[in-house]
Order: structure tokens, then sequence, then C-alpha cells
């Protein structure tokens, strides 16, 4: 998949969801489609992708049909999306995803399949402690998980760096852990309308 095309499937999302057709909650991609795609070009079909509530971008990018993954979100399943035949699993619970990938690279290696776990988290999550455990466990015992960190500096509308007094320059990488950048665009943390700030 293309950039435009990332792009153009959420802006269909959006229209629908503005005509009032999506009778729940969803989470609209924004940013970093470029960076998406680069780190999708090492994930592999027996590979697993685990993903907060805004997760429409990795699901095109594992490979779920475009009309598959809009008729579940048309069923008002944009912030959980699940597809496990595509080893594609997310959760609208902050870090819900991050233990479940943890325990997956263990069963990963203790069963010696040839897959790797990638986990995708915002900024914000990241500096809570079950992301803290779950990167921790998973460095010490050498799993199969990658933690994917986007960083858009915030966790709705409150600044991830001020919240945590926070210098991320220069922040420790890891063969295990990547984050990248990106400014929040064109939607508000959820649903598709402009955002109001008070």
């Amino acid at each position: 998949m293309t950039v435009e095309e990332l792009i153009a499937f959420e802006a269909e999302i959006a229209e629908i969801f503005n005509a009032g057709q999506i009778r729940a909650p969803v989470h609209l991609y924004s940013g970093g489609e470029a960076e998406l795609i680069e780190i999708f070009k090492n994930i592999r079909r027996q590979d697993w992708v685990l993903c907060s509530w805004r997760s429409h971008y990795q699901c095109l990018l594992k490979g779920i049909p475009k009309e598959k993954l809009k008729d579940k979100i048309l069923r008002g399943y944009s912030i959980a999306l699940c597809f496990p035949e595509y080893r594609i699993l997310s959760s609208a619970i902050v870090g819900g995803v991050l233990p479940i990938a943890t325990g997956l690279g263990l069963g990963i290696k203790r069963s010696g399949e040839d897959a790797r776990v990638y986990c995708f988290l915002g900024d914000m999550t990241a500096e809570t402690g079950i992301a803290h455990e779950s990167m921790k466990y998973a460095w010490n015992f050498d799993l199969p998980v990658n933690f994917i960190i986007e960083d858009n500096g915030v966790s709705v509308c409150t600044p991830t760096k001020t919240t945590w007094g926070l210098d991320l320059t220069g922040k420790v990488e890891n063969a295990k852990i990547t984050r990248f950048e990106y400014q929040p665009g064109r939607y508000p943390h959820a649903g598709a309308g402009s955002r109001v700030q008070f």
C-alpha cells in the first residue's frame, strides 16, 4: 500500500462516520504513514501485529482486504479490530495488548516457531508501568517482540513530555524498541470532525 492509499481509506471512513453511518467510536490515523510502511517491510505473514485502538493502517498493511476491514469498522469495531486469521489483534484498553504481546513472544520462543511479535503503542502509553514491565521482560528474556512507539507528542491533548518531565531527545532505542515521531494531523483524537480545544 502507498501513503496515498492509506490516507484515502481513512478519508472514506471519516466521510462515512460524519454521515452518521457508523454508530460507534472511530479512531483515525493521520500522519506517520511513510514510517509505518517502512516498518511493515520487515513484517511477515507469520508475524503477529498488536495495536491500540487506532489500528486501521496496521490492518491494511498486514494484508486485510479493504472491504473486509471497512465492513468491520461499519459494524462498530474500529477501536477493537481483531483478525486472528491474519495474526493481528487490537484493544481499546490503554496498554491492553502489551502483556499479550509479551506472552505471545514467550510462546513463540518456547515453541521454536519462526515468527515475531510487533507491538504498536503511543508515546504516553510507553511511559506507563505495564509498558515498562512488558518491554523489560521481553528484553531480559530475549523474546521475539518488537515494540514500536508512535510518538505524536500527546495523549489526546495532554503533552507527553510535559506530563512526565521528559527529554526524549536521544532516548535509547535498541533492536526491540523503535520510536518514530510524527505530527498529529487531520483528525481529532476520536471521531472525524475538527478538534475543539478549550
